[in-house]
């Protein structure tokens, strides 16, 4: 059972004041190690947000743990980027971002159902295509 891990979820992990830093790092333990899917679009969005408001040594401590880890980094690729605008235009109403839509398109393409988010809105309104719904964690 494999798990792409979003933005929101490691940010929380990383930051003692983040309100869902608890809920993720009780869950961490528990996650199957080599079944980590990264999106580099999140590991882009995540460093930008945790040198904006942790500073930069932070970033860079995060960075250096990803040398050894076995969480496995996952390109958007062009064939994505059909469903990543539908996925945009369908959901503009909730303003769906691209890293969001993004994640979505990957999960459909490699078909994982399984999530790790602090952004329970949207991927539990999101219908992806390869399954009924997503499965969020934390639940």
């Amino acid at each position: 059972m494999a798990f792409i891990i979003d933005t929101g979820f490691l940010y929380a992990a990383l930051d003692k004041r983040d309100e869902d830093h608890k809920n993720v790092t009780e869950l961490l333990p528990t996650l199957p190690k080599n079944d980590l899917i990264l999106p580099t679009l999140v590991l882009v969005e995540l460093t930008h947000l945790l040198k904006k408001r942790l500073g930069h040594n932070k970033m860079r401590q995060f960075i250096s743990t990803l040398d050894n880890s076995p969480i496995k980094f996952e390109n958007i690729i062009q064939n994505d980027i059909r469903r990543v605008y539908e996925l945009l235009s369908k959901y503009s109403d909730l303003k769906l971002d691209f890293v969001d839509a993004s994640i979505t398109a990957i999960a459909e393409r490699l078909n994982i159902r399984q999530i790790l988010t602090v952004d329970k809105r949207d991927f539990n309104i999101i219908r992806p295509i390869h399954c009924e719904h997503f499965e969020i964690f934390p639940q």
